[in-house]
């Protein structure tokens, strides 16, 4: 299912490993079985794994962390988990439900693309409603229930035909709304532009003004746009990409945070730990050290054997 990649310290890095006998690329399990191949093990540590989960609950709830945010799924909630996002599973004890995972290249450009897969500020949760919902159960059910028994279709038949149940799954939940009622309306184009540029640029630069030459806007235009659609101004958006970064950097690596400031575009670790502090509470080493205690010893050993 999964294979990590061993580390002295830190974050284990998890790298998609297909299942004997199943066309490569990706897998359907349900949690009652991922708690049969988990037992003992450490699926409660922080990972960063380099391909898709998608995770919905039927019954009970779970507590699901990523990007150290806390994501509490109960029956209906669906949570996608994308490439290099930090995750922690909860105690998954209590709650029944099905899992997919699948590498980012399995789909196909046309429906990658189509899906978003490669979007950093998608939703992580999902609380779709309705026939919306129904829907998305249909197109797991179908995909499950074909993973689990292909019939007698050849590997290469059986890899085609699962790659296009995937792509309808997926498809559906990247256009269904984050939560139940109705969809958001469409961000306007001077967000969506800003956003892309600090996607692209957040460890050159952290200056709003920068931003808005690049772009063409005043900084007030991008500040009221984003607000809109982000529901914070525009520079506090570029500290929480930067931070985010940080957090991921400081916990999964062993880069000192002398090495962390300078792959952000900070002049010095000095300036660089009372950004980081400023926006966050705690210095650097603090929350590497929080992390670290959380993870234990044992955190770089195959989270799914």
């Amino acid at each position: 299912m999964v294979k990590n990649r061993h580390a002295p310290s830190g974050i284990p890095e998890i790298r998609f490993a297909a299942p004997a006998g199943i066309a490569a690329g990706m897998e359907v399990v349900g949690l009652g079985r991922l708690r049969e191949r988990t037992a003992g093990g450490v699926l409660g540590a922080l990972q960063r794994p380099t391909f898709h989960h998608v995770l919905t609950v039927r019954t009970g709830v779970l507590r699901y962390t990523v990007d150290f945010t806390a994501h509490d799924l109960s029956p209906g909630s669906w949570l996608w988990v994308r490439p290099g996002q930090v995750q922690q599973w909860g105690d998954p004890s209590g709650a029944e439900g099905t899992l997919v995972l699948f590498r980012p290249d399995f789909l196909g450009a046309e429906p990658a693309s189509a899906a978003r897969l490669d979007d950093p500020y998608a939703p992580v949760l999902l609380r779709p409603a309705g026939d919306e919902h129904r829907r998305l159960t249909a197109a797991l059910g179908h995909l499950a229930a074909t993973f689990d028994d292909p019939g007698r279709l050849p590997l290469d038949a059986q890899q085609d035909v699962l790659r296009h149940l995937l792509a309808a799954f997926v498809l559906r939940l990247a256009h269904a709304g984050p939560v139940a009622g109705a969809p958001a309306p469409a961000p306007a184009d001077a967000f969506l532009r800003f956003r892309d540029a600090v996607e692209r640029r957040y460890a050159s630069s952290r200056r709003l003004e920068e931003y808005a030459r690049l772009l063409g806007y005043s900084a007030r235009t991008l500040s009221r746009a984003t607000q809109a659609a982000a529901g914070v101004n525009a520079k506090e958006f570029i500290d929480r990409r930067v931070v985010l970064e940080a957090r991921r950097l400081l916990a999964h690596g062993d880069d000192t945070a002398a090495r962390v400031a300078t792959r952000l575009g900070f002049s010095s670790a000095t300036n660089f730990s009372k950004y980081f502090h400023q926006r966050t509470g705690v210095t650097p080493i603090a929350f590497r050290e929080s992390v670290r205690a959380g993870v234990g010893g044992d955190a770089v050993v195959s989270a799914y054997p």
